[in-house]
């Protein structure tokens, strides 16, 4: 489709999100063109780093102002003492990984499936999404928390938890993926509406959510008048209570009918539910690709320099993963962008719109990158100042941290690979990734026994990755049948 195809023409009508729907177009032979609501338009013709930066604004803000938030209950935490600080690292992989795939994964391509249907003029197909959504969101966190609970202390025990730091580390763990069920809703409600181009309202709403850890969190680990203190469990407890809110929120708003897609009434498909899991399960193979990663590299440092060298790396991976709810602010407007593009038959539009997105993706991660490997102790001592901690963050920040603007660029193009439904290349580079740095990680500890040269070949297959990623997507591989 060209963009004189989707000139507006003067006549509207409002739309379920409150916008105005162009109310009809003509295109170059003077046949009718379906109306498009503004903001798809924008998607289509607009300029695409104006487009791209006032799309991501919201949910970057949103995004920092989370990590901040995060950060802030951390150090509440790192005031319990050093156990409690390696206990809430040793959970914070798995924990992370929930975040990744129900956002990331599954919820990238939720949004491009609206997206692309949007695009393509077919509403009634996005709106028969929605029930789906929220029915494999909550069975696939039910699952994922029932998991956790039963087999919570081997996994902690295998990643290097002992004494205290275990008994800390499960404390949190069977509070907190209680709330998986919300974790799953809120990401894939959210990615819903992110589909139609809306960023601003999940953006917000996710935030105030987050928001609310911070009175939360003091009175619940502290205690405060009748309430008594609680430690991790408060803690626990506070992420809890948000999570639960957030969700409701969110859902209480497509019942409304605000949004441009609607929830119709309960039609369970067969096909819709494996086109849905289908993509989430490719999507989800790059997210366990890193996950996996961090993992064994955890269990590694536990196992080798103890808790106090995991509790460090934990505090420096927690930076990584700071970083990549930062990208995903380009990811989730990259996935609607692409793919609504795509749905529209611009493929240049497409390609140019990805590789902007991660362009600025790199330039900002990779700042802080190199930030953080010359002064690690300006993040680092914000937790706390035990010199093994120290050390074990200290040696992962400034190895592997020249290498964060490399893995958020492949991120970034991840999720635009999302928008155009052509994942196969993006999972290959993760495994590709995954490879380098395990294998080089291994070779490396086996004749070294130096964890600085295991973190430096983690900065290796991120550097990787993310040059490969760009390099075949200019090269036009989502428009390739092999792809």
């Amino acid at each position: 489709m060209s963009q004189q195809a989707v000139a507006p023409i003067a006549s509207g009508h409002p739309s379920g999100d409150g916008q105005t729907v162009t109310g009809g177009s003509r295109d170059q032979r003077g046949d009718n063109v379906p109306a498009m609501n503004p903001r798809t338009l924008r998607m289509l013709q607009g300029s695409i780093v104006p487009t791209l930066l006032r799309m991501a604004a919201p949910t970057i803000a949103t995004m920092v102002a989370q990590s901040l938030i995060a950060l802030i209950q951390i150090w509440f935490v790192s005031r319990l003492g050093i156990d409690s600080l390696a206990g809430i690292s040793l959970v914070f992989p798995g924990w992370m990984m929930m975040q990744v795939l129900s956002a990331g994964s599954l919820g990238g391509g939720i949004s491009s499936a609206v997206a692309r249907a949007l695009g393509a003029g077919r509403k009634a197909d996005a709106d028969a999404l929605v029930w789906h959504v929220v029915i494999i969101s909550v069975v696939i966190g039910a699952l994922f928390g029932g998991l956790a609970l039963a087999f919570g202390r081997p996994m902690y025990r295998a990643l290097g938890g002992t004494g205290g730091s275990l008994e800390e580390a499960l404390l949190y763990s069977n509070i907190v993926f209680t709330a998986m069920p919300m974790v799953w809703l809120t990401n894939g409600v959210a990615s819903v509406i992110r589909g139609t181009g809306n960023m601003m309202f999940p953006a917000v709403v996710v935030f105030l959510g987050n928001a609310a850890l911070v009175p939360l969190s003091p009175v619940l680990i502290f205690g405060l008048g009748p309430i008594p203190a609680m430690g991790m469990v408060g803690a626990a407890i506070a992420v809890l209570i948000t999570n639960i809110a957030t969700a409701g929120v969110l859902c209480s708003y497509v019942l409304s009918g605000r949004t441009l897609v609607r929830l119709g009434a309960l039609q369970p498909r067969r096909a819709t539910f494996t086109s849905i899991l289908r993509a989430g399960t490719i999507a989800s193979v790059s997210a366990l690709q890193n996950s996996f990663t961090i993992i064994l590299l955890t269990a590694l440092v536990g196992r080798t320099a103890g808790p106090d060298a995991v509790a460090g790396y934990g505090i420096g991976v927690r930076l990584e993963y700071q970083l990549m709810l930062v990208v995903f602010g380009f990811g989730a407007p990259l996935v609607a962008m692409v793919g609504t593009n795509i749905g529209a038959g611009q493929r240049d539009r497409s390609v140019r719109t990805a590789l902007v997105g991660g362009a600025i993706a790199f330039v900002l991660c990779e700042a802080i990158g190199v930030a953080v490997a010359i002064w690690p102790d300006a993040w680092l001592g914000l937790f706390s100042h035990a010199p093994r901690m120290l050390a074990g963050g200290e040696d992962y920040l400034r190895y592997a941290g020249p290498g964060y603007g490399f893995l958020s660029l492949g991120v970034a193009l991840f999720f635009a690979s999302q928008g155009a439904g052509r994942l196969g290349w993006p999972v290959f580079a993760g495994f590709l990734r995954m490879a380098i740095a395990l294998v080089g990680a291994l070779v490396a500890w086996l004749s070294t026994h130096d964890l600085r040269v295991v973190f430096a070949m983690l900065g290796v297959a991120w550097v990787v990755y993310g040059a490969f990623l760009a390099v075949a997507i200019r090269a036009g591989i989502w428009f390739r049948r092999s792809s």
